[in-house]
């Protein structure tokens, strides 16, 4: 149901841009930043931190599973007054490995805050660069491929990518062919790429 009602909304909004003559494009963000290097190197700093971070919490979880297994093998031996002070230490460190996670990996925990310092900078670029070639082509729509708005289909033509790449002063190291996949080549200019997280490409028509 939801997938006609997305064919019914596009359908119609295409009839009412040609309609009005009015002129879109879109842009591939995952093609462009996969082109970036700073986004590569930002995106090898966040795996590294994430990395380290998983490791500190398999460590605590060990420990953990260590007293429980402990606490388990002994109990029976120990009073009830033990018992609850070691199933409280055990509480504790769980509670601690939960409150280690969340402020590493939750909502706005650290990598939610790296993220946004490394690569807000770079989505900020490209949304510049996005701007300027909307404003100097006279177009009045840019689409983000793959991104909130859906695209059924796409024509390449339409691409604006490789165009915010050589604004943004990027080297084009890879082409796509009608499917979408990209092949390594030497042309173009500038000079950096990068992986995936965001989708600029542009659809133009009159």
């Amino acid at each position: 149901m939801k997938k006609y009602f997305f064919l019914i909304v596009i359908s119609a909004f295409t009839l009412t841009v040609s309609t009005f003559g009015q002129r879109f494009a879109y842009v591939d963000t995952e093609y462009i930043l996969d082109m970036i290097p700073d986004y590569r190197s930002a995106q090898k700093q966040l795996d590294a931190l994430s990395l380290d971070w998983e490791k500190e919490m398999d460590k605590k979880q060990e420990e953990i599973d260590k007293m429980y297994h402990e606490f388990e093998a002994e109990k029976i031996l120990l009073t009830e007054e033990l018992k609850k002070k070691k199933e409280a230490e055990i509480k504790t460190k769980e509670q601690e490995l939960k409150d280690f996670r969340n402020l590493k990996f939750g909502y706005e925990g650290e990598l939610f805050k790296k993220r946004a310092e490394l690569i807000k900078p770079i989505q900020d670029k490209i949304f510049d660069a996005v701007q300027k070639i909307a404003k100097t082509s006279a177009l009045d729509f840019i689409f983000a491929k793959g991104g909130e708005v859906i695209m059924l289909y796409s024509n390449s033509k339409y691409d604006k990518s490789d165009e915010v790449l050589k604004e943004l002063g990027i080297a084009i190291t890879k082409t796509k062919n009608s499917a979408g996949n990209t092949t390594n080549t030497q042309q173009g200019s500038g000079n950096n790429g990068g992986n995936n997280d965001a989708n600029p490409r542009l659809e133009e028509r009159k």
